[in-house]
């Protein structure tokens, strides 16, 4: 009998042993599957992650980028608009300075020598500043004034600093000569040789 229970003890034993060791190996191969479904699902987490933050970065890069060129275009508008201005205070000042009185008489006498071959105007308007005013009358207007049916009339414009402006028609219509308009003329041209440079439009 002590035999038996020894046989039945080591067989209780073995098949314990062997029923722990199954368990085991099963929660082993249970625990080897559910950390690589762990790390499966964590690789694909990462490569998502990876894969925003690479649009996040080209997003960034373009954004960035775009900022740059836009900063760079406002600061050519900038100081083209910086340098246009002071272009036209520079034009402008030396228009005022080339229009002398003797000068605009000179100039407003070739006008009306001009325009009167085609048709004699009946009056023409000359307005300039007070100051030229003055100075031009005895230039010319004494001379011109005979051949012109309806004579010369001089007046002076508050808003005119330097130059003239003159008219055929009394008025309805004129030639402006005048510091303002030749240098809003010249830097026109010169704004426009001015965006050939910045390459703007």
């Amino acid at each position: 009998m002590p035999e038996e229970i020894k046989g039945l003890l080591e067989k209780i034993q073995r098949e314990g042993i062997q029923r722990a060791t199954e368990e085991s190996l099963k929660v082993i191969n249970e625990a080897k599957g559910k950390s690589a479904e762990i790390l499966a699902k964590a690789r694909q987490e990462a490569d998502l992650i990876i894969e925003k933050a690479k649009e996040e970065a080209v997003k960034t890069k373009d954004s960035t980028d775009s900022a740059l060129r836009q900063a760079g275009r406002d600061f050519l508008i900038s100081l083209r608009s910086e340098i246009s201005s002071l272009l036209k205070g520079v034009v402008r000042g030396e228009t005022s300075r080339a229009l002398t009185p003797r000068e605009m008489a000179g100039m407003i006498n070739l006008l009306i020598k001009e325009y009167a071959k085609g048709d004699s105007p009946d009056k023409i308007e000359v307005l300039c500043s007070k100051e030229d005013l003055e100075k031009m009358k005895g230039f010319f207007l004494d001379r011109l004034s005979e051949c012109i049916k309806g004579g010369i009339v001089m007046k002076p414009c508050d808003d005119i600093t330097s130059g003239f402006i003159i008219s055929f028609d009394s008025g309805k219509s004129h030639f402006d000569f005048s510091d303002q308009s030749l240098a809003d003329y010249i830097s026109s041209y010169l704004n426009k040789e001015l965006a050939k440079v910045f390459n703007l439009k």
